[in-house]
């Protein structure tokens, strides 16, 4: 029988982060810090209004790019949050921000294209850039520059066949942020050299002690750039499976085209539900915000007693301390960390081969199971000391 599966789906390795997660399904008494999802359930106003439409019969396709009073309150969002202004025409509404990530890279590379993708990063942009059949080339970002993108980084990268440049900032795993300083320098190098930016904003609205800036403030940089944000983490949407992208029109229609074929539009009750978060849902957030910067805060001094390095995490909710010093692999570490401690976290190289020698803690969980985490931690640690 002839092959039946695609060569280039099977090159593609499934994700670090599951395998973890199979094993603690079947264990008792186990603790997960591993999943990237707030704890807190979707505000009520917001789910009522997902109700309302369902009650309403609002149970048809809407547009393929989305309401338009949705796209509407996107533009209202990024006018406050950014201060730049944008049609709803240049907006369409995705499958969350995943969707998105996919399609911009369908829509806009040729096969042999060069995406550069700085690392630890979200599992998701390598993979599709290699079903988009481009060529990933992994930017590695240091602890020490406080995994920040550096501009000299990327020129050592660059080459004629160099088409995107992926910003996934604030960074999962990381936590790290990127300052306007900081993209200005990029932003001269992406305009110079004639790039186009995909630019992940999922954790826009989760940042501490500094606001998020995005590349798109930078003179010039909203005609080179692909924003990609969403509900999930900033509203607790995250089973809502809603999105946005926004960027040159004639980019967004091509990769509407490839939506139109593939998903048709976003729920229909969950764009409902979106349009409700945009108008209302800013207390909310801040409240979340809250709560999370107070874990943020709990765990770097749970790190610091431990004698476990950790990087100061200033966006997302996650933590990604180093564990070098013990001699073994992040993934020994996790897995004698879940077989002996039944505490699951993941290990850094999920997130490519230079997360290696770290492990990613998220604190989207209550105060309560975080202390009963790092009691575990704490003894796994002390055991490696003996």
């Amino acid at each position: 029988m002839r092959n039946r599966i695609s060569d280039k789906v099977i090159g593609i390795k499934p994700s670090g982060i599951r395998k973890y997660f199979d094993i603690v399904s079947e264990m008792q008494d186990a603790i997960t810090l591993g999943v990237g999802e707030p704890d807190f359930d979707t505000p009520w106003h917001i789910r009522d209004e997902g109700i309302y439409s369902l009650e309403k019969g609002r149970t048809f396709y809407t547009s393929n790019a989305g309401l338009l009073e949705l796209k509407q309150e996107v533009c209202k969002y990024m006018e406050r949050s950014q201060g730049v202004s944008y049609e709803p025409s240049q907006v369409f509404i995705t499958v969350g921000g995943s969707e998105a990530i996919d399609l911009a890279l369908r829509a806009m590379v040729n096969p042999g294209d060069e995406v550069l993708i700085p690392q630890p990063s979200y599992v998701s942009y390598e993979p599709c850039a290699v079903l988009a059949d481009a060529t990933p080339v992994i930017i590695e970002l240091k602890a020490e520059n406080e995994f920040r993108l550096k501009p000299e980084e990327i020129l050592q990268k660059i080459t004629e066949k160099t088409r995107i440049l992926v910003l996934p900032y604030p960074n999962n795993p990381t936590g790290a942020i990127m300052e306007r300083e900081d993209l200005e320098k990029i932003a001269r190098i992406v305009i110079e050299k004639d790039l186009i930016v995909i630019s992940d904003e999922i954790y826009a609205e989760l940042t501490y002690e500094k606001k998020h800036v995005s590349i798109v403030q930078i003179p010039g940089m909203q005609e080179r750039t692909i924003l990609i944000n969403g509900f999930s983490k900033a509203y607790a949407m995250t089973g809502w499976r809603l999105g946005y992208c926004i960027g040159p029109i004639e980019i967004i229609r091509q990769m509407l085209k490839i939506h139109q074929f593939a998903i048709m539009c976003a729920p229909t009750t969950s764009q409902y539900a979106g349009i409700e978060a945009l108008k209302n849902g800013d207390v909310d957030v801040q409240k979340m915000r809250t709560e999370y910067n107070h874990r943020r805060r709990y765990l770097m001094h749970a790190f610091a007693e431990m004698g476990l390095p950790c990087f100061e995490p200033f966006g997302a909710f996650y933590c990604f301390p180093e564990i070098r010093k013990f001699g073994l692999t992040s993934d020994d570490f996790t897995m004698k960390l879940l077989q002996q401690e039944k505490l699951a976290v993941v290990p850094g190289d999920a997130f490519g081969s230079c997360g290696e020698g770290f492990i990613r803690i998220s604190y989207a969980y209550s105060m309560d199971t975080l202390k009963q985490a790092m009691q575990r931690l704490k003894h796994f640690i002390d055991s490696l000391h003996a």
